[in-house]
């Protein structure tokens, strides 16, 4: 019956579960390798990569292979021979083919950026078609892939036929009573796949790129697609409600801060009295800039000349961690200063207008706000956030959404005004230049002016103008080199200007070039830098206190000698009171760090302590204190509840 079966009507399917069962272990085996410099492989994680991801393989053939099992089971034997059926079965088996080819090569180009599997950003990113498909043909030789991947398909047909998998798939003789037995099984135990695998399950390993490897690209994006936001109460392990609140108001006590009543609230009024300044401030985020990207933490390649020369003539944060991997995540923790919570981030959320933000408190002070953005802020849903929170837009413009639901206003980037652009955006260079003429229509207003501006260079394809830089455009280095020039342009051009002497430049990353390590959350690829330049009084000096993206503002108002109404969980760096530590996380996983002990959540209430050595990286596991382990559930815990409940509203 078995011999019937393989060499009958079901000839193409199995062939075709075969074929792209060897595909999968063969792009495995790849990102195996080219991950072996990064993390140690023991015999059994090597096992436990292949073996689990051959359970995954098995469950993504099934899945893309259950509508032609439906179709064998009711297709007569009479039609086998049919022109029909011949081209049923050569038109679906070639789309088979290339869906699997394509999302190969995606997973190849995927892991280069993430070290991942697809995950929630690659679902993301099927929205943002114009700047995936333009960034992938910048970065690769598109029309020769696609041809490539076309040519594989059609070599895989060939094989088939060479081998005559299309003759016997074309021959009768299973009964119908033995064709319902065979598409009840291979029902079963695909429906069986959701229920019993979980994506999860691959994460419960201690070596993250185990982990990833053991997924397979196609059942981690559809997961992804069913999971990208998660309900903190349900999946995390949480205080009862009042407890939470109380230790993070507990957190946030500062001597020079009121809590503006009990509950579940951590707002509260912020008295300083030193001087009071009220100069206008620029931000420029960084796309991707990794501390060790700079001479002051160990770079030898003299990248960044002009940062490296400006931190010593800065206030400068030497041990700040950002809150995540992406660019939202960054915004998310610069404007709003919460730990993050699982899933998306706020910034792509629904309901996220009208916040308490940092951009409110310098509205409450009077001045105009406007978000600077090379690229296309629709991305991402920037527009909608900033719009939204009472930010003025200036970006390129390219998609004008019909259904924009904010009120403020929006200037679009002229072609006139752009000498050089790629997929995710104009160069740093042409950016600087716009909020160079902002700030200088700002200036003649008699407001001050408050602009947070995000960079887009250094980010795949990595191309920047010609001559800017001795360096060939292409590749990392020269991107963060390019954007280092840049900058350096842009403080040179500001120092004549009228406004400068009474202007704030923070310099700030809104992530890390890279996130991956043998760790689930590696704490080395969250280390960002940070420098406020030109404070009054020509305030400089290092702050080596370990910090998070959040405390920056309200480390700023306090130099700043602001009263102020606060909803942040940020505090200031500064104060003598202030207790060191860091908020960071995944999609998933939230870690919190303070001194060497590191609480990390996950989901199915997963709580995991270690012990954390900066210089090895090594993330011991331990017992911690269990005041530690409730500090952290209460901080990501109150941070859920109070932007679902609509606690960080104004």
């Amino acid at each position: 019956m078995l011999k019937q079966i393989f060499r009958g009507r079901y000839c193409v399917f199995f062939a075709f579960i075969f074929v792209f069962i060897l595909l999968s272990f063969l792009i495995r085996t790849l990102l195996l390798v080219v991950s072996i410099p990064k993390a140690d492989f023991g015999i059994n994680g090597l096992l436990r990569i292949y073996f689990l991801g051959l359970d995954y393989d098995i469950g993504v053939a099934l899945f893309m292979t259950a509508f032609y099992n439906l179709y064998l089971l009711v297709l007569p034997d009479r039609w086998l021979r049919s022109t029909v059926n011949r081209l049923i079965t050569y038109t679906g088996l070639l789309i088979a083919l290339l869906i699997p080819f394509f999302s190969f090569f995606a997973e190849v180009t995927f892991w280069q950026e993430f070290e991942s599997r697809f995950n929630f950003i690659a679902v993301d990113y099927l929205i943002y078609t114009y700047e995936v498909v333009n960034n992938i043909n910048e970065s690769y030789p598109l029309p020769l892939l696609i041809g490539g991947v076309l040519v594989l398909a059609l070599v895989v047909m060939w094989l088939f036929s060479r081998f005559g998998v299309f003759r016997m798939s074309f021959q009768p003789g299973i009964s119908f009573k033995r064709r319902l037995m065979v598409f009840g099984v291979l029902f079963l135990v695909t429906l069986s796949y959701p229920v019993l695998l979980s994506n999860a399950y691959a994460e419960s390993g201690t070596n993250r790129y185990e982990n990833e490897l053991a997924k397979a690209g196609i059942y981690s994006f559809f997961s992804a697609f069913k999971n990208n936001e998660l309900n903190y109460n349900d999946f995390y392990s949480v205080l009862p409600l009042n407890r939470a609140y109380q230790l993070v108001r507990k957190e946030l006590s500062e001597k020079h801060s009121l809590f503006l009543g009990g509950g579940h609230s951590i707002k509260r009024r912020i008295t300083n009295t030193g001087k009071y300044y009220k100069p206008n401030v620029i931000m420029i985020t960084v796309e991707s800039l990794s501390a060790d990207f700079m001479a002051h933490f160990g770079n030898t390649q003299n990248l960044m000349p002009v940062l490296d020369s400006a931190a010593n003539h800065s206030l400068f944060f030497t041990n700040m961690y950002a809150t995540g991997t992406r660019t939202v995540r960054g915004m998310e923790a610069l404007s709003l200063s919460v730990p993050p919570t699982p899933g998306n981030s706020i910034v792509r959320r629904q309901d996220n207008q009208d916040l308490t933000t940092v951009g409110y408190i310098f509205q409450q002070k009077g001045y105009s706000r406007t978000f600077y953005y090379g690229g296309d802020g629709y991305f991402d849903n920037m527009n909608e956030y900033f719009g939204g929170n009472g930010f003025d837009i200036v970006d390129r413009g390219r998609n004008l959404k019909i259904n924009d639901t904010y009120k403020t206003k929006r200037r679009v980037i002229p072609d006139s005004a752009v000498h050089f652009e790629n997929a995710w955006g104009i160069s740093d260079g042409d950016l600087f230049q716009e909020v160079i003429k902002g700030a200088d229509k700002d200036f003649r207003s008699g407001r001050p002016f408050y602009n947070f501006v995000m960079t887009t260079s250094n980010h795949r394809p990595f191309t920047f103008p010609a001559g800017a830089i001795d360096r060939r455009p292409g590749s990392r280095e020269a991107a963060v080199r390019y954007t280092d020039y840049a900058i350096g342009r842009f403080l040179q051009a500001i120092k004549n200007k009228a406004w400068y002497g009474n202007t704030v430049i923070i310099i700030v990353a809104d992530h890390c070039a890279g996130s991956a390590g043998k760790n689930e959350i590696e704490i080395s690829k969250y280390h960002i830098p940070c420098m406020i330049l030109n404070l009054p009084d020509d305030r400089k000096g290092v702050i080596g206190k370990m910090c998070s993206q959040i405390d920056l503002y309200p480390t700023l108002f306090s130099l700043l000698g602001w009263n102020y109404i606060s909803n942040l969980y940020g505090q200031d760096v500064l104060d003598p009171g202030f207790e060191p530590r860091a908020v960071l996380g995944t999609y998933q996983k939230l870690a919190y760090l303070k001194m060497d002990s590191l609480v990390i959540l996950g989901p199915q209430r997963k709580v995991g302590t270690y012990l954390y050595a900066p210089v090895s990286g090594m993330q011991k596991p331990d017992k911690l204190s269990a005041g530690l382990v409730e500090q952290a559930k209460a901080n990501y815990q109150t941070a859920y509840d109070l932007y679902k409940n609509g606690g960080l509203h104004q």
